[in-house]
């Protein structure tokens, strides 16, 4: 077991932040649409065609920055991948419904400034999501009127003024 000799505040400070910062890492790398979108990127030819070439293989690093918000239910997390061609920054997004977390934006954006490659649709065509299709031929959902309000109101006031 290492000792650290002195701890000076500023020293402290540097260490919960070194704390904070890995504590963090590790928990974003482990979050489910992490590993959804790590799974989509290293298995998608459009990815490997861009970052490693045919018969290629894309791997992912670890190291994940961004932030998932349980209460809200919104995420927004980056990591990098890379193969024998380039790197690039993979983007996901999410949100947290009922039955759990849902990927709504994943892309690749290459490090040689090239365009993005938008995976979402991919991502989806391979199994099922619970987002909401749109459906242009849906009828308008009907409703009752809410019924007209009354026409006179009495309100009855205690007497005497306001104490003061």
């Amino acid at each position: 077991m290492r000792r650290i000799a002195a701890c000076t505040p500023a020293a402290t400070g540097v260490l919960m932040v070194a704390a904070a910062i890995c504590g963090g890492c590790g928990r974003l790398a482990n979050h489910p649409l992490v590993t959804e979108a790590r799974q989509e990127v290293e298995r998608n030819p459009r990815v490997q065609e861009r970052l490693a070439g045919p018969g290629g293989a894309v791997s992912c690093d670890t190291a994940v920055t961004g932030r998932a918000n349980e209460t809200d239910g919104i995420a927004a997390m980056e990591f990098a991948a890379s193969g024998s061609r380039g790197r690039g920054t993979v983007v996901v997004e999410g949100k947290k419904f009922a039955g759990g977390w849902t990927v709504t934006r994943l892309e690749l954006r290459p490090g040689d400034g090239g365009d993005p490659l938008v995976l979402t649709a991919d991502l989806e065509s391979r199994g099922p999501s619970d987002t909401p299709k749109f459906d242009p031929s849906a009828t308008k959902a009907t409703s009752n009127p809410a019924p007209p309000p009354p026409a006179e109101i009495e309100i009855a006031l205690p007497p005497g003024g306001p104490a003061g």
